[in-house]
Parts: C-alpha cells; structure tokens; sequence
C-alpha cells in the first residue's frame, strides 16, 4: 500500500517522500525531518495509525500537533470512522484508494484547513464539517457554560 501510495504521490509530482513501516518510526521520522503532511494506514504494527495520530496530537514531545494527518483504511466501518476521527484524524480515505481520492484528501488538507480544537478530552482539526443553519450562539455544546 506504500508503494501505491508514493507511486500516486510521485505521478502528482510530489519529489520529497519518505516511506516508513509504522507508527513508531513515523514518529522518529517527525523528529528528523520537516514533515508536512502524514498518510498512515489504520492498521499498522506495532503502533497503528489511531494511536500515531494520539500521539501527534497530545504528547508534549510532539514536534508538531497541527500536522494533517490522513488516515487510510480497508475497513469503513462507523465505529472505525468514529475512533479515528476521535484520534484527531484531519482527513479519512477507504480503500482501495484512488489517485483522485488521495488528492481530494491532500487538497482538502491544504485548500479548506480545519480550524484546531482544544478542549478537557479533544485536540485536533474541528470535527464539524459544517455548522448548522439554526445556530445562532458562540458555543454548540448544550453544557457550554456561557
């Protein structure tokens, strides 16, 4: 799925790929280089993408929390949607993936950046994708205190 993956990339004319088995040598690759975007597979071993993404997004040795971080999966289920968008996941693709699918994710990362949420139990990019049309205060949670 890398070699696909960077194939897409590259056939974009993205240059600057760097290709890394795992979540724990993603992390090590974070520190090392300047890292603009993140594809990782839901199912990677022995650190999946769900528990990459916790990580980016909330330890304190993380080099950077804002990164957008795409997730790709075989299994769509809501429950796995859920989990990953929890994490704090920028964008989600199913696969089998396709190049227009892939560059619908990077343009939507780059294009229609989600503003970042900090709250007692999330970090990361608005899980809203839209507001609703009747709203018409400064806070959405029905316990927000005003």
């Amino acid at each position: 799925m890398r070699a696909i993956t960077s194939a897409i990339l590259k056939a974009a004319g993205i240059r600057k790929i760097l290709e890394v088995a795992d979540g724990s040598s993603a992390l090590a690759a974070l520190r090392q280089h300047p890292i603009d975007i993140a594809i990782v597979d839901f199912n990677m071993s022995p650190m999946d993408g769900v528990a990459f993404t916790r990580l980016v997004r909330n330890s304190p040795e993380s080099p950077n929390t804002y990164l957008p971080i795409i997730m790709m999966t075989g299994h769509s289920e809501k429950n796995r949607v859920l989990e990953a968008r929890d994490a704090g996941v920028t964008e989600f693709m199913v696969k089998p993936i396709t190049a227009k699918a892939v560059f619908d994710r990077i343009q939507a990362v780059i294009v229609r950046p989600r503003p970042f949420i900090k709250s007692r139990t999330y970090f990361g990019p608005d899980r809203r994708r839209s507001a609703p049309p009747a709203y018409d205060g400064v806070k959405r949670r029905h316990d927000d205190q005003t």
